[in-house]
């Protein structure tokens, strides 16, 4: 893939290039700041843009406002956001727009890299990634609302793996389940959460913002 990083830690930014290199990537930009990324990724139009919530010139959440602006040209632009805390509003956010190949993770994953580049490579292919601590802290808050309180704990399981980002495939072996069995779950849940049928990729999404935004 050829990809864009945008991190204003110097370290971290070389360790991701070097990282990614030795993978059989291509870092065709890596950048400090905000601006420099929207003009990197207006430059390059890369596969995939892994960016740090905080970013020059402010340190708040400079990364996510210029990577709403670019998925706002660009609506299917993949990007990976990597932040050093679970923020919620952050992650809902990211997959309002509903077009997926979006990804939220602590940047104490990065250090696990097999589980990192598979989730570069889910959002590169517009799935999402969403981190295991994220959908663990949104279920604790949201286990009251009437939707995801109507889920059995198997349901929630599933929902969490596909909050991750994870395929029926994936979710199949991953809670050594038949297919139809993760099929029947998955349908079970979009009924509870009230999505109606749609572009099957699109649902999954949607019953991740619908999750995210109780």
């Amino acid at each position: 893939m050829r990809i864009v990083i945008a991190e204003d830690l110097l370290l971290l930014r070389d360790g991701l290039v070097r990282m990614l290199t030795d993978t059989g990537h291509t870092v065709v930009a890596a950048v400090d700041s905000a601006p420099a990324l929207e003009t990197a990724v207006e430059e390059y139009e890369p596969d995939l843009s892994i960016v740090d919530v905080r970013l020059p010139p402010g340190f708040r959440d400079e990364g996510l406002r210029a990577t709403l602006a670019i998925r706002a040209r660009r609506p299917t632009a993949p990007v990976l956001i990597l932040s050093q805390y679970v923020e919620r509003v952050y992650a809902a956010e990211l997959l309002a727009d509903g077009h997926g190949a979006v990804g939220y993770l602590l940047k104490d994953r990065v250090t696990a890299l097999d589980d990192f580049l598979d989730a570069i490579e889910r959002v590169a292919a517009g799935g999402t990634a969403m981190d295991p601590e994220v959908i663990r802290q949104l279920f604790a808050r949201n286990s009251g609302d009437q939707g995801i309180g109507a889920l059995t704990p198997r349901e929630r399981e599933v929902l969490g793996l596909v909050a991750q980002g994870l395929s029926n495939s994936a979710i199949c072996s991953e809670l050594v389940l038949a297919p139809a069995s993760v099929e029947k779950h998955i349908t079970n849940i979009l009924t509870k959460l009230d999505l109606p049928p749609d572009d099957e990729s699109h649902r999954r999404v949607r019953a991740v913002l619908a999750y995210l935004n109780q």
